[in-house]
């Protein structure tokens, strides 16, 4: 007659249980690294610092207007 021994249990696949096949190995770090590639692709959001501007005090006089040479020539190209 034939003798039995006592084995570990195995998945379909035939490795004892508590083993990882090479396979599954390398699908699941395909699977990560396709994870990690995609991640690094989607926009971040990033904080944006926008510059302070100092703000102009108006003149005291309200006369922030002054004739100058360029203004000067802007009204001689005026003239018909």
């Amino acid at each position: 007659m034939s003798q039995l021994t006592s084995q570990p249990k195995s998945h379909s696949s035939g490795q004892p249980s508590g083993q990882v096949s090479r396979r599954r190995l390398f699908a699941g770090a395909g699977t990560l690294g396709a994870i990690a590639a995609t991640a690094s692709l989607l926009p971040t959001v990033a904080t944006v610092t926008v510059p302070q501007v100092p703000v102009k005090v108006a003149p005291a006089k309200g006369g922030a207007y002054h004739l100058s040479e360029h203004v000067k020539r802007y009204y001689k190209t005026t003239l018909v």
